[in-house]
C-alpha cells in the first residue's frame, strides 16, 4: 500500500466535530467525499463506489476549528502508481473544488507505511482565544468575557498544569480513554491587544473535552474564586467535578500538529 498523508484546516462552526457521526455532519466525512470523487476522476476509476477512509490525527469536538489538521489514507499499490509532486498537487486543487468553502486542502504528500497520522505525531498546540469587549467580528471564533482576569496568576496556573502529568480532573466523564496521562509542555496566556488574549497550550496528546476545561479551571483561578494550591489539589485528586466548567468550542483552535 501506498501511504500519504493531507494536510489541510477548517471551520467547525457547521460540523458536529472531526469524527464521522451516524446523525449529523463531520469534516472526515466531507473530506473523504471529496478524495474519493477527486481521485476517481484524476485517475480515471470506472467504478462509481470507489470509496477511501482518511485517519486523522485526532479527535474535535463540535465546533471546534482546525487551522493545521493532518490525515492519512492509503491506496493500493497494485492498483495504483505512486503519486508523484505534480500529480499530489493536481490532486489538492480537484480536492478544494468539491470540498465547502469551511474546508481546504493545503497540502497531500506520500510518506512511510509507518507514518501514522494520530499516533506518529509528537506534539499537538491548541489555542483558545478571548476578549472582553463587544466585537461582532470576533462572535463565533473567541468568547467574550467580561469577568476581571488575573492573567499573571492564570499563567502561574499554567506553570503548575506543566508540572503535572495526569488530567483526569480535565477528561470528559465516560470518555474511552484507556490513561489520563498527558505530557504537557506550554501553557500560556498571550495579549494580543488590550483586549484580547489566547491560551497557547502543547502536549504530546490530550483528553476529550481538556482543553476546554483547562480554560474554564483557568478561569476560576484568574476570578480568584480558587488558589493556586486550590488548582494543585484539583489535579492530584482527578475529580471532575471539582475542576472548571467546559468552556464553548466555537474559540478552541487546533493550530499544528508535529511530527
Amino acid at each position: 500500500m501506498h501511504r500519504y498523508f493531507i494536510i489541510f484546516a477548517y471551520d467547525g462552526t457547521n460540523y458536529h466535530g472531526w469524527q464521522i457521526q451516524p446523525n449529523g455532519n463531520s469534516v472526515q466525512a466531507e473530506l473523504q467525499h471529496a478524495l474519493a470523487l477527486s481521485l476517481r476522476s484524476f485517475l480515471l476509476l470506472k467504478s462509481n463506489d470507489f470509496e477511501i477512509e482518511v485517519v486523522g490525527a485526532g479527535r474535535t469536538d463540535a465546533g471546534v476549528h482546525a487551522r493545521q489538521m493532518a490525515a492519512h489514507f492509503e491506496l493500493s499499490e497494485e492498483e495504483f502508481p505512486l503519486l508523484d509532486e505534480s500529480k499530489c498537487k493536481q490532486i489538492v486543487y480537484r480536492i478544494n473544488r468539491i470540498l465547502p468553502r469551511d474546508i481546504s486542502v493545503s497540502d497531500v504528500y506520500p510518506v512511510e507505511s509507518d507514518m501514522h497520522a494520530r499516533f506518529s505525531a509528537k506534539w499537538r498546540t491548541y489555542h483558545y482565544y478571548i476578549h472582553t469587549d463587544k466585537n461582532p467580528f470576533l462572535r463565533f471564533y473567541s468568547l467574550e468575557t467580561h469577568y476581571p482576569l488575573d492573567f499573571d496568576l492564570m499563567n502561574e496556573g499554567g506553570k503548575i498544569i506543566m508540572e503535572h502529568q495526569d488530567f483526569a480532573a480535565f477528561c470528559k466523564a465516560g470518555a474511552d480513554n484507556k490513561t489520563t496521562l498527558c505530557d504537557v509542555t506550554e501553557c500560556k496566556w498571550v495579549q494580543t491587544s488590550p483586549t484580547s488574549w489566547y491560551l497557547t497550550i502543547t502536549a504530546n496528546r490530550f483528553l476529550r473535552n481538556m482543553v476546554r476545561a483547562v480554560v474554564g479551571t483557568l478561569f476560576l483561578l484568574g476570578r480568584h474564586k480558587i488558589t493556586l494550591d486550590d488548582l494543585r489539589v484539583i489535579l492530584h485528586e482527578g475529580n471532575r467535578s471539582k475542576a472548571g466548567e467546559s468552556m464553548p468550542g466555537n474559540a478552541l483552535f487546533l493550530e499544528k500538529v508535529e511530527y
